[in-house]
């Protein structure tokens, strides 16, 4: 058979028709706002709270110093932030988007259009990816602005220790720690996807992600899994605080990014394999 007159394969779907589809979702507009709106609902919980008085090294938590200048605020948002909320933003955009389609009944026609499944995977999933690095990165950088404005621009306190970073010297490692945080959630993000191709619930895709996020968070407090606990994808979660310690230190960022990407490669390949040979009914 001839391909009809006109037909390309590697035009169907262009990615600014999906950009803009997935952008007037009201689920993607309600987590943006969501985002944008934390970092100051939790400088006006600092300002109308109690002043924390106590001292010696009790105060050198990271919650204890958030107030201390807007990096310290925004450490302390990624780190509220990066257990939970980041992960049901990024397991909603990449898990979201197959589902969604099979949940419409609108998979099929997708298809019919035709449009290669592999393409429309591909271009699913980097729009999914992009929503989900701007959620990533708008939640530190809204952080850094709303401490700025409230608590001022100063040197960055170390959490434990007390030791002080000049502001200057830290502003370039601050963005190690936001593309750590993009790549710890990829294994959120692949798992999503993953899962959202096999089912034609949305809020099943991203329940599973999360779900399977939280017994990784569950498993790795099991010290008598001892070094299997490193295997796990949310043991290396919180290794972006080695950015912000005097002497910035690679290895637990090494690690957790390897098996971040690992864990994303295996997951993405296994999701574009099973949709190949799926039968797509909805």
């Amino acid at each position: 058979m001839t391909a009809a007159s006109g037909y390309a394969p590697n035009r169907t779907l262009p990615l600014r028709v999906e950009i803009v589809r997935q952008f007037k979702r009201r689920r993607t507009l309600g987590m943006f706002a969501l985002l944008l709106a934390l970092p100051w609902i939790l400088v006006i919980a600092f300002q109308i709270g109690p002043q924390s008085s106590s001292q010696g090294q009790s105060a050198l938590r990271m919650s204890d110093l958030a107030t201390q200048s807007g990096l310290n605020f925004a450490a302390f948002v990624l780190s509220v932030s990066a257990s939970f909320l980041l992960v049901v933003a990024v397991a909603l955009f990449c898990g979201d988007t197959v589902a969604s389609e099979a949940n419409w009944s609108s998979l099929r026609y997708l298809l019919a259009a035709p449009i290669p499944r592999d393409r429309l995977l591909r271009q699913k999933l980097v729009v999914a990816l992009g929503y989900s690095a701007a959620a990533v990165i708008c939640l530190p950088l809204m952080g850094l602005l709303a401490g700025t404005l409230a608590f001022g621009w100063d040197d960055i306190t170390v959490p434990g220790t007390g030791e002080t970073i000049p502001a200057l010297d830290v502003l370039p490692r601050f963005g190690i720690v936001i593309g750590y945080a993009l790549v710890s959630q990829l294994v959120v993000a692949a798992l999503a996807f993953l899962i959202s191709t096999m089912t034609d619930s949305p809020l099943g895709a991203v329940g599973g992600a999360v779900g399977l996020w939280i017994v990784s968070t569950i498993l790795q407090a099991v010290e008598a899994l001892g070094v299997l606990r490193e295997f796990l994808p949310t043991f290396w979660n919180t290794a972006w605080t080695d950015a912000l310690v005097p002497e910035l230190d690679w290895s637990g960022m090494a690690k957790g990014a390897s098996v971040s990407i690992t864990y994303a490669a295996i997951l993405i390949a296994v999701a574009f394999r099973r949709f190949r040979r799926k039968d797509v009914v909805s």
